[in-house]
């Protein structure tokens, strides 16, 4: 077993049981790619057992805080099993459901969603990647399935130093899926779609958008950045007149198209838009239009703090001109799923736009990630996907 040794007072972090350790605060020491190192202070106490990634300015994310803890394949089966088995007390109405998330489940590099009976997987770290083969039986193991489908096709990947991977681990399948989430039903391709192939995690803020649809009685609904229409088809659910959506993905558009009709709704109800949504937004305040709901759900605008301050710029001017266009009484729906941005930070991101655009509102509820997408208190930076509900005076 190979040895790294921290830089005096950079052992603070792994103290409190986070579970990075950056390559500034290794003071000698290394390993093979993904090979499992012991974490030791500079003074020699034992810190972790953690996977080395010699690539990574994370160099190292540890598997376990335990010293008597043996990190081979049981160590995997038991925590792929733990991690599952804690979904079964979350109150999720989907057969769409994240079963591995990462860090926040004690395995760094890992997630695995599950829809029905497909599994699919990403390996995004060194670790992860060499414990693959007993990973992917362990998963099977654990929920009784037969098909695992990879995505390990991240950006992430490529900071490990290791190269795509995408296809089918076990077993084989359509890669076309249905998911049935509450009231609705939503398809999506686990081949070509975002992440694994859909936004799991915005499922609870969906129910909280048909919800206000049916009790405020929307009219005038816009989707941005609406991807294969998961708000649209909950806000048609909800009874909403009319929604507009909008994306830049001409086969994204397709498929909203598709949700639209596998949910029976009438597609006189909708209005698509191959387009920008930033040039959107100001034609139509040109054109002197309103809604009664707005949803900004942009893309990662920045993926680290660094990226931070351009992005604030970004996320200010669409809820400026999200605001403008807002009834009084209307409602927005705001997200950031920039790990750069925290949640204080975007809240005022959200009040400064308001402020520029001369408009008000209550902030009637915060939204995150779904619970099967958690946030655990050693490790903040699980708290990703940040939301606003806001309520235009």
């Amino acid at each position: 077993m190979k040895n790294i040794r921290l830089r005096e007072g950079k052992e603070r972090s792994l103290l409190r049981r986070h579970p990075w350790i950056f390559e500034s605060a290794i003071g000698k020491g290394s390993g093979d790619a993904g090979e499992t190192v012991r974490v030791e202070s500079h003074a020699g106490q034992f810190l972790g057992w953690a996977s080395f990634s010699p690539q990574s300015k994370i160099r190292a994310r540890v598997w376990s805080f335990d010293e008597t803890q043996r990190i081979d394949a049981p160590f995997f089966i038991a925590a792929c099993a733990r991690s599952i088995r804690a979904r079964g007390r979350f109150d999720i109405q989907s057969d769409g459901v994240r079963l591995i998330h990462g860090e926040s489940d004690g395995l760094p590099g890992l997630i695995v969603d599950r829809y029905g009976d497909t599994l699919v997987a990403q390996f995004l770290s060194a670790g992860a990647e060499r414990w693959k083969a007993v990973i992917a039986d362990a998963l099977l193991a654990e929920t009784g399935l037969t098909k695992l489908y990879e995505r390990s096709d991240a950006s992430s990947r490529a900071l490990e130093g290791l190269p795509e991977a995408t296809g089918w681990l076990r077993g084989d399948g359509p890669v076309e899926l249905v998911l049935q989430e509450y009231d609705w039903k939503l398809a999506l391709n686990i081949a070509e779609g975002h992440k694994t192939g859909f936004y799991l995690d915005q499922r609870d803020s969906r129910k909280l958008f048909a919800d206000h649809a049916k009790r405020l009685n929307f009219q005038r609904v816009l989707n941005c950045y609406c991807y294969t229409g998961g708000f649209t088809v909950a806000a048609l659910s909800g009874g909403a007149a009319h929604v507009t959506s909008i994306d830049s993905s001409g086969p994204a558009m397709e498929k909203v198209a598709a949700n639209v009709e596998l949910n029976g709704f009438d597609a006189a109800r909708t209005t698509l838009m191959d387009a920008d949504v930033n040039a959107s937004l100001r034609q139509f305040l040109d054109q002197g239009r309103t809604f009664d709901a707005i949803v900004l759900d942009p893309p990662k605008f920045a993926p680290t703090i660094a990226h931070a301050e351009r992005a604030a710029r970004a996320y200010k001017d669409i809820n400026r001109l999200a605001l403008k266009l807002l009834e009084p009484g209307g409602v927005l729906f705001t997200y950031s799923c920039s790990g750069g941005i925290s949640a204080d930070l975007f809240h005022k991101i959200v009040a400064g736009a308001g402020s520029d655009a001369g408009v008000d509102g209550f902030i009637t509820q915060r939204m995150g990630g779904a619970p099967d997408h958690p946030m655990t208190i050693a490790f903040p930076e699980g708290e990703y996907l940040k939301g606003l509900v806001v309520m235009r005076r």
